[in-house]
Protein backbone atom coordinates (compact mmCIF):
# COMPACT_ATOMS: atom_id res chain seq x y z
CA UNK A 1 0.00 0.00 0.00
CA UNK A 2 2.90 2.39 0.77
CA UNK A 3 4.02 2.24 -2.82
CA UNK A 4 1.20 2.74 -4.63
CA UNK A 5 0.63 5.67 -1.90
CA UNK A 6 3.65 6.97 -3.57
CA UNK A 7 2.85 5.97 -7.02
CA UNK A 8 -0.62 8.04 -6.57
CA UNK A 9 1.18 10.81 -4.84
CA UNK A 10 3.92 11.04 -7.95
CA UNK A 11 0.51 11.30 -9.91
CA UNK A 12 -0.76 14.77 -8.01
CA UNK A 13 2.58 16.44 -8.38
CA UNK A 14 2.46 15.67 -12.11
CA UNK A 15 -0.82 17.09 -12.51
CA UNK A 16 -0.05 20.19 -10.41
CA UNK A 17 2.48 20.71 -12.66
CA UNK A 18 1.07 20.24 -15.64
CA UNK A 19 -1.78 22.33 -14.57
CA UNK A 20 0.45 25.49 -13.25
CA UNK A 21 2.32 24.81 -16.82
CA UNK A 22 -1.13 25.70 -18.48
CA UNK A 23 -2.19 28.68 -16.34
CA UNK A 24 1.15 30.21 -16.92
CA UNK A 25 1.15 29.84 -20.46
CA UNK A 26 -2.74 31.47 -20.79
CA UNK A 27 -0.51 34.67 -18.74
CA UNK A 28 1.31 34.78 -22.05
CA UNK A 29 4.31 32.72 -21.11
CA UNK A 30 6.12 30.15 -23.73
CA UNK A 31 5.27 26.76 -22.37
CA UNK A 32 9.36 25.39 -22.07
CA UNK A 33 9.80 28.50 -20.69
CA UNK A 34 6.18 27.78 -17.96
CA UNK A 35 7.35 24.23 -17.34
CA UNK A 36 11.13 24.91 -16.64
CA UNK A 37 10.05 27.44 -13.94
CA UNK A 38 7.22 25.66 -12.06
CA UNK A 39 9.62 22.78 -11.84
CA UNK A 40 12.23 24.82 -10.93
CA UNK A 41 9.90 26.30 -8.02
CA UNK A 42 8.16 22.73 -7.05
CA UNK A 43 11.47 21.35 -6.28
CA UNK A 44 13.23 24.03 -4.44
CA UNK A 45 16.01 24.37 -6.90
CA UNK A 46 16.00 27.70 -7.45
CA UNK A 47 17.48 28.38 -10.85
CA UNK A 48 18.19 31.85 -11.05
CA UNK A 49 18.22 32.51 -14.65
CA UNK A 50 16.74 36.02 -16.38
CA UNK A 51 13.55 33.90 -17.08
CA UNK A 52 12.45 33.77 -13.28
CA UNK A 53 12.41 37.62 -13.55
CA UNK A 54 9.53 36.75 -16.23
CA UNK A 55 7.62 35.04 -12.99
CA UNK A 56 8.34 37.51 -10.22
CA UNK A 57 7.42 40.76 -12.01
CA UNK A 58 4.11 38.96 -13.05
CA UNK A 59 1.40 39.32 -10.37
CA UNK A 60 -0.18 36.30 -11.34
CA UNK A 61 2.53 34.19 -11.80
CA UNK A 62 4.11 35.62 -8.76
CA UNK A 63 1.43 33.92 -6.43
CA UNK A 64 1.26 31.21 -8.92
CA UNK A 65 5.20 30.64 -7.66
CA UNK A 66 4.66 30.92 -4.15
CA UNK A 67 1.82 28.28 -4.32
CA UNK A 68 4.49 25.79 -5.82
CA UNK A 69 6.94 26.49 -3.33
CA UNK A 70 4.86 25.66 -0.69
CA UNK A 71 3.38 22.79 -2.29
CA UNK A 72 6.54 21.92 -3.19
CA UNK A 73 7.92 21.92 0.81
CA UNK A 74 5.05 19.63 1.81
CA UNK A 75 5.24 16.90 -1.03
CA UNK A 76 9.05 16.54 0.04
CA UNK A 77 8.03 15.89 3.60
CA UNK A 78 5.01 13.58 2.38
CA UNK A 79 7.25 11.61 0.19
CA UNK A 80 9.71 11.17 2.77
CA UNK A 81 7.27 10.29 5.84
CA UNK A 82 5.95 7.47 2.85
CA UNK A 83 9.12 6.13 1.88
CA UNK A 84 10.07 5.94 6.02
CA UNK A 85 6.83 4.31 6.91
CA UNK A 86 6.52 2.05 3.66
CA UNK A 87 5.97 -1.30 6.50
CA UNK A 88 2.64 0.23 7.59
CA UNK A 89 -1.10 0.31 7.08
CA UNK A 90 -1.74 3.88 8.30
CA UNK A 91 -1.52 5.47 4.27
CA UNK A 92 -5.30 6.57 2.97
CA UNK A 93 -4.89 5.41 -0.53
CA UNK A 94 -8.48 5.37 -1.52
CA UNK A 95 -8.35 9.39 0.21
CA UNK A 96 -5.57 10.35 -2.22
CA UNK A 97 -6.44 8.40 -5.57
CA UNK A 98 -9.60 10.46 -5.19
CA UNK A 99 -7.48 13.30 -4.72
CA UNK A 100 -5.28 12.88 -8.07
CA UNK A 101 -8.51 11.40 -9.82
CA UNK A 102 -9.89 15.32 -9.14
CA UNK A 103 -6.75 16.74 -9.92
CA UNK A 104 -6.28 14.89 -13.35
CA UNK A 105 -10.20 15.73 -14.26
CA UNK A 106 -9.29 19.56 -13.75
CA UNK A 107 -6.24 19.03 -15.64
CA UNK A 108 -8.42 17.55 -18.27
CA UNK A 109 -10.39 20.77 -18.20
CA UNK A 110 -7.58 23.24 -18.09
CA UNK A 111 -6.01 21.70 -21.17
CA UNK A 112 -9.44 22.05 -22.90
CA UNK A 113 -8.83 24.64 -25.86
CA UNK A 114 -11.54 26.69 -25.78
CA UNK A 115 -11.21 26.94 -21.78
CA UNK A 116 -7.81 27.93 -22.42
CA UNK A 117 -8.70 30.94 -24.73
CA UNK A 118 -11.25 32.21 -22.73
CA UNK A 119 -9.47 31.82 -19.19
CA UNK A 120 -6.94 33.66 -20.95
CA UNK A 121 -8.49 36.75 -21.70
CA UNK A 122 -9.82 37.37 -18.56
CA UNK A 123 -6.68 36.48 -16.86
CA UNK A 124 -5.23 39.27 -19.21
CA UNK A 125 -8.20 41.56 -18.61
CA UNK A 126 -8.07 41.39 -15.39
CA UNK A 127 -4.57 42.03 -14.69
CA UNK A 128 -4.86 45.28 -16.66
CA UNK A 129 -7.66 46.18 -14.68
CA UNK A 130 -6.45 45.61 -10.94
CA UNK A 131 -2.97 46.01 -11.56
CA UNK A 132 -1.00 49.54 -12.33
CA UNK A 133 1.34 49.58 -15.52
CA UNK A 134 4.46 50.04 -13.45
CA UNK A 135 3.43 46.15 -11.73
CA UNK A 136 3.18 44.55 -14.90
CA UNK A 137 6.24 43.07 -17.06
CA UNK A 138 7.66 45.07 -20.65
CA UNK A 139 5.64 42.20 -22.68
CA UNK A 140 1.96 42.96 -21.31
CA UNK A 141 2.25 46.69 -20.98
CA UNK A 142 4.35 47.46 -24.73
CA UNK A 143 4.12 44.57 -26.89
CA UNK A 144 0.71 44.40 -28.06
CA UNK A 145 0.80 42.57 -31.33
CA UNK A 146 3.21 39.60 -32.47
CA UNK A 147 5.76 41.53 -34.31
CA UNK A 148 6.03 44.20 -31.14
CA UNK A 149 9.45 44.14 -29.64
CA UNK A 150 11.62 46.70 -27.81
CA UNK A 151 15.14 46.50 -29.41
CA UNK A 152 18.40 47.66 -27.85
CA UNK A 153 20.94 48.62 -30.98
CA UNK A 154 25.25 49.56 -30.28
CA UNK A 155 26.04 52.26 -32.35
CA UNK A 156 30.18 51.59 -33.41
CA UNK A 157 32.24 53.90 -34.87
CA UNK A 158 31.96 52.73 -38.60
CA UNK A 159 28.04 53.06 -38.45
CA UNK A 160 26.38 55.40 -40.68
CA UNK A 161 23.92 56.50 -38.03
CA UNK A 162 27.37 58.32 -36.00
CA UNK A 163 26.59 62.42 -36.33
CA UNK A 164 22.70 61.57 -37.19
CA UNK A 165 19.56 62.05 -34.64
CA UNK A 166 16.88 59.31 -35.04
CA UNK A 167 14.45 61.53 -36.70
CA UNK A 168 16.86 61.56 -39.47
CA UNK A 169 17.62 57.67 -39.57
CA UNK A 170 13.69 57.12 -39.84
CA UNK A 171 11.00 58.37 -41.66
CA UNK A 172 7.94 59.84 -40.80
CA UNK A 173 5.58 57.66 -41.29
CA UNK A 174 7.70 54.80 -40.06
CA UNK A 175 6.11 53.57 -36.38
CA UNK A 176 9.29 53.20 -34.63
CA UNK A 177 9.40 55.31 -31.02
CA UNK A 178 12.84 55.64 -29.47
CA UNK A 179 12.81 55.34 -25.92
CA UNK A 180 16.06 56.88 -24.61
CA UNK A 181 19.68 56.87 -25.32
CA UNK A 182 22.13 54.96 -23.25
CA UNK A 183 25.34 56.55 -23.08
CA UNK A 184 27.60 55.43 -20.92
CA UNK A 185 26.39 55.71 -17.50
CA UNK A 186 24.22 58.54 -18.45
CA UNK A 187 20.26 57.47 -20.15
CA UNK A 188 19.02 60.28 -22.28
CA UNK A 189 15.75 60.58 -22.34
CA UNK A 190 14.70 64.40 -23.02
CA UNK A 191 14.79 65.37 -26.46
CA UNK A 192 16.34 61.89 -27.56
CA UNK A 193 15.08 62.33 -30.37
CA UNK A 194 17.05 65.53 -31.36
CA UNK A 195 20.13 64.18 -29.72
CA UNK A 196 23.23 63.38 -32.58
CA UNK A 197 24.05 59.53 -32.08
CA UNK A 198 27.95 59.26 -31.23
CA UNK A 199 30.41 55.76 -31.39
CA UNK A 200 29.22 54.02 -27.96
CA UNK A 201 25.40 54.56 -27.90
CA UNK A 202 23.16 51.93 -27.39
CA UNK A 203 19.66 53.30 -28.66
CA UNK A 204 16.68 51.79 -27.07
CA UNK A 205 13.70 51.45 -29.84
CA UNK A 206 10.02 49.88 -29.45
CA UNK A 207 8.15 49.18 -33.09
CA UNK A 208 7.35 46.21 -34.81
CA UNK A 209 10.45 43.80 -35.62
CA UNK A 210 10.47 43.74 -39.03
CA UNK A 211 10.89 47.55 -39.23
CA UNK A 212 13.35 47.37 -36.83
CA UNK A 213 15.43 44.98 -38.37
CA UNK A 214 14.85 46.97 -42.05
CA UNK A 215 15.42 50.50 -41.29
CA UNK A 216 17.71 50.21 -37.88
CA UNK A 217 19.81 46.95 -37.67
CA UNK A 218 20.57 46.48 -41.99
CA UNK A 219 21.50 49.80 -42.49
CA UNK A 220 23.58 50.18 -39.37
CA UNK A 221 25.07 46.88 -40.64
CA UNK A 222 23.76 44.22 -37.83
CA UNK A 223 25.87 46.12 -35.40
CA UNK A 224 24.04 44.51 -31.88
Amino acid sequence: MGILFIFVYLLIVLAVIEINTTIFVMTGLERKVAQFQVISMLTGTGFTTGESELIIDHPVRRRLGAFLILFGAFSLAVIISAISNLLTDSFYTMEIAYIAAALIVLLLIVRAPFLQKRLGKKLKKEIKEYYELADLPISDVLLLEDDDEVREISIREESPFVGKTFKEIIDDEDDLLLLFIKRGDVNIRHKAGQSKLEPGDRIIVYGRNSLIEERLEAKNGNGD
